[in-house]
């Protein structure tokens, strides 16, 4: 059995970012605790029916098989772009509003300057 390197990890830290325990995200999922516990700890190769459920419920699936982020038009982020959605998700929500409420500026000052 082939287990790709982090697999595991990217898989918590995607159940993680949807609020879920093992336990609800194997529900959603269609599979037990243990086998999601599994999943996560490496253990065990996803089947093939989970990794397709996954993107049915949000989870980008792209980036737990391969570590890279896909966007919602199926092209990938750069390691520079990944790198900052990975900071911005790390920071307190209210840091994350503030970023917004700084990006917003910036983009309505650009508009403005091209108007």
């Amino acid at each position: 059995m082939i287990i790709a390197d982090r697999v595991g990890e990217r898989l918590r830290e995607e159940r993680e970012r949807l609020g879920l325990t093992q336990t609800e995200f194997g529900v959603l999922l269609g599979v037990s605790r243990g086998t999601q516990k599994n999943y996560e700890l490496g253990a065990n190769s996803l089947d093939l029916r989970y990794v397709a459920a996954l993107e049915e419920h949000g989870v980008d699936a792209a980036f737990v098989l391969t570590g890279r982020r896909s966007t919602a038009l199926g092209e990938r982020f750069t390691p520079a772009e990944e790198e900052l959605i990975n900071q911005f998700r790390s920071i307190a929500p209210s840091d994350q509003d503030a970023i917004r409420r700084f990006l917003k500026a910036m983009a309505d000052d650009v508009v403005r300057q091209n108007n």
